[in-house]
């Protein structure tokens, strides 16, 4: 098997489905007293290895159990392997909404909260910020359930790189459903941007700037507001976007490609799963063949770190189909991205050449390790893990508790052991 990507063939040995949780907590205990190796393995929209393995690969889309909305406690409890897509029509269904989603609606919920995966908005915190309670399947078989506000471990626990356990299902907080209105804004002039990068990042619900960083416009800005929001109120797109001019038809963030696989745009108001995502869940995302890259940086420092990724420019065309500069709010998950720091995520969406790609990261990385830059767990990068671990102030208590958890080493994969040693 390959990842979403195709640049990565999987290296397990075997795949298993099991069809209950008490089937995958025996097969777990059995592969432990074996001292062998396992990995959940999600949607596969990873672009390294972080959820490769050597052992055994389970799949967990066979587990009974649907998506169970409990309105009085306003949660929704949904099986890891359910991908954003189909937990958004089932809430939609009922009435209910998440907070926010990622540009892909395609990726799985277990996957996505344990790397850490976000959303735009300066208000909204990554996906993760959404668990109230996260059920595990350990090393030896016990099922571990952890809620929010029930400890640390609960902390160290949600973004967690499949380290501690086999995520089985997680109940996460809902709210009404609400509509959305999607606007696309083109040749939006730098000097704005880098003038104020919160006024512009912050001009909506979400915002989302679509750039290849040479000239002196950034090529798309996507807004997004709630109808009945403060964020732009809901009410019709703006004349102008701080110099940008409103796009005339509908776009993709690749100009190359035709924008039928975009959510709706040109100011349409419509449920926000199907606004919130850049993408529609019935159509093939993005470019396919691609590579992906993203760091998260302090926001207060956008201005200078996009400036110095400007001066790469030149180097970054050959590589790049697009990059997108998108903003996340602070959180307490140990290994989050934005661990208590207000961030702005600059994404590279690479064309499918790794070894160049490869080549040219170092180069990237060190533009952006004066501002203290987190790599996306589940993206290409090449930060060794002597540089990760000072970025994150509680690196070391997520080693603990995962050697506390999984002392042989049952969930370990080859990006763990250079991860954690």
């Amino acid at each position: 098997m390959r990842n979403w990507a195709g640049n990565l063939e999987y290296a397990a040995a075997s795949v298993v489905r099991p069809e209950s949780v008490e089937e995958l907590a025996e097969f777990v205990a059995s592969a432990a007293q074996r001292r062998e190796r396992v990995k959940a393995l999600g949607s596969r929209h990873c672009f390294n290895d972080v959820a490769d393995t050597g052992g055994a690969h389970i799949v967990l889309d066979r587990l009974p159990g649907g998506i169970a909305v409990d309105a009085a406690r306003r949660v929704v409890r949904v099986p890891a392997a359910t991908t954003y897509g189909a937990l958004g029509a089932a809430l939609e269904r009922e009435g209910w909404a998440l907070h926010n989603m990622a540009s892909l609606p395609h990726i799985s919920v277990g996957g996505a909260v344990q790397t850490g995966t976000h959303g735009s908005g300066i208000t909204s915190p990554a996906l993760a910020s959404a668990v109230r309670a996260i059920e595990l399947v350990r090393a030896s078989g016990e099922l571990s359930r952890l809620e929010a506000g029930a400890g640390e471990e609960f902390l160290g626990s949600v973004v967690g790189l499949g380290a501690l356990g086999i995520v089985t299902a997680l109940e996460l907080a809902i709210e009404p459903s609400y509509l959305v209105r999607q606007q696309v804004f083109e040749g939006l002039p730098w000097e704005a941007v880098l003038a104020d990068f919160d006024a512009v990042a912050g001009d909506g619900y979400s915002v989302s700037l679509f750039t290849d960083y040479g000239g002196d416009t950034v090529a798309q800005a996507w807004r997004k507001v709630r109808v009945g929001g403060e964020e732009g109120s809901g009410g019709a797109a703006p004349s102008s976007f701080f110099g940008a001019t409103p796009a005339q038809r509908p776009r993709h963030p690749l100009p190359e490609m035709d924008a039928g696989n975009c959510t709706q745009q040109l100011d349409v108001p419509g449920p926000w799963l199907e606004r919130l995502p850049h993408f529609r869940h019935e159509f093939i995302p993005s470019a396919g063949d691609e590579l992906q890259t993203e760091y998260l940086l302090p926001r207060a420092r956008a201005a200078e770190a996009l400036s110095a990724v400007r001066a790469l420019a030149a180097r970054l065309a050959p590589l790049l189909y697009v990059s997108e500069v998108r903003t996340v709010a602070a959180d307490e998950f140990w290994l989050s991205p934005s661990y208590r720091q207000d961030s702005v995520a600059l994404h590279f969406t690479w064309r499918p050449l790794q070894r160049e790609v490869q080549a040219f990261l170092p180069e990237l990385e060190a533009a952006l390790a004066p501002f203290g830059a987190r790599p996306h767990w589940g993206k290409l990068f090449a930060v060794p893990a002597a540089s990760i671990a000072p970025l994150y102030p509680r690196f070391e208590d997520f080693r603990g508790l995962a050697a506390q958890r999984d002392p042989d080493g049952v969930f370990r994969n080859a990006y763990l052991d250079r991860l954690l040693g």
